[in-house]
């Protein structure tokens, strides 16, 4: 493999495609060679955005020797086949969040990947900022004591300002709505918080603009310890909000809620409220994917995160999906 890592797109479904090429772009290690997507109009509208090459069909891209490894942003229906596909190229994948579908399909993804020995990560960004580093440090020396509760929220006006795309609705492409893209976010940082397997989901989806999928959601994670994680997701908000809150026996922490800075209280955080110091921001997800790739790196809690990512995005669309209770007449629906 050459030095500089080339790089193929794989997709322009998902909005952040033009995000992972930059990186990709902006990266010393790698560089943008070519892209594909399996509609036409996507295809020739997202090189031509990138100033790159097309490929026409998903083969080609993968054959091309200059294409060591890829990014994946097509819809998360499609993500194994197309992983899968990449792994038997011998290239290395970085994808958005969903990994896949299914437990069971991460799970024989990342066994895949190991046993050919490609480098595969997801993008599970929020865990690299400052805030939520300084928040996790916090609650792993025990400053804040045992953690009772956390709540994050995720949100923009994507369906209100008309910028999120419609295909972002189609629940078999998409395999749901706000929660299954956006709140991915608020999920994986409960999990960091409170733990990755929480004993019990519920979950509340409501649509305010009449699509197939989900615009607004709240899913409540039930730990065994009595501990309760929630975490929002919303298409519907403006002008957008990302907000955190711990909250432990000994102390608390708030992000966002109209302050854009980390403030605590309790315990040796003092009586008041005050601004904590970040620590510095960790190696994001895709450089530290290019660290594996270059051999000076592993991604392996990365991707135990990812697959637990999708156990608790699954739990809740199916506890969403089920059974509720009719307040107005106290009937099950």
């Amino acid at each position: 493999m050459a030095d500089e890592i080339g790089v193929g797109v794989v997709g322009f479904w998902h909005v952040h495609a033009d995000d992972y090429a930059r990186q990709a772009t902006q990266h010393p290690g790698t560089r943008v060679v070519a892209g594909w997507d399996a509609d036409p109009g996507l295809r020739v509208e997202g090189t031509a955005r990138l100033g790159i090459e097309t490929a026409d069909t998903l083969d080609e891209l993968l054959a091309r020797p200059d294409v060591d490894a890829i990014t994946v942003t097509t819809a998360t229906a499609d993500h194994t086949d197309v992983i899968t596909r990449a792994f038997r190229a011998s290239k290395h994948v970085f994808t958005e969040k969903l990994l896949a579908p299914t437990v069971a399909e991460c799970e024989a993804l990342v066994a895949e990947a190991q046993a050919v020995g490609v480098a595969l990560a997801v993008s599970l960004p929020r865990l690299s900022d400052p805030a939520v580093a300084t928040a996790a440090s916090l609650i792993d020396d025990g400053t804040l004591g045992t953690i009772t509760y956390a709540r994050v929220r995720m949100a923009h006006d994507g369906w209100l300002d008309g910028w999120l795309p419609e295909r972002f609705a189609d629940p078999v492409a998409a395999i749901g709505g706000a929660f299954a893209d956006l709140g991915c976010h608020p999920a994986y940082l409960v999990q960091r918080f409170l733990g990755a397997r929480p004993v019990r989901i519920t979950a509340s989806y409501g649509s305010v603009t009449d699509h197939a999928v989900e615009d607004n959601a709240v899913v409540v994670a039930e730990y065994a310890n009595g501990a309760l994680g929630v975490a929002e997701a919303s298409f519907v908000t403006t002008p957008g909000a990302s907000a955190f809150e711990v909250r432990g026996t000994r102390g608390s922490l708030l992000f966002g809620f109209g302050r854009e800075e980390l403030i605590g209280k309790g315990g040796a955080l003092g009586d008041e409220w005050v601004v904590v110091p970040l620590v510095p921001a960790p190696p994001g997800p895709f450089d530290r994917w290019v660290a594996a790739i270059q051999g000076d790196g592993v991604v392996a809690d990365n991707l135990r995160t990812a697959v637990e990512l999708t156990r608790f995005v699954v739990a809740a669309n199916e506890a969403a999906a089920g059974r509720a209770i009719d307040i107005t007449t106290e009937r099950e629906s």
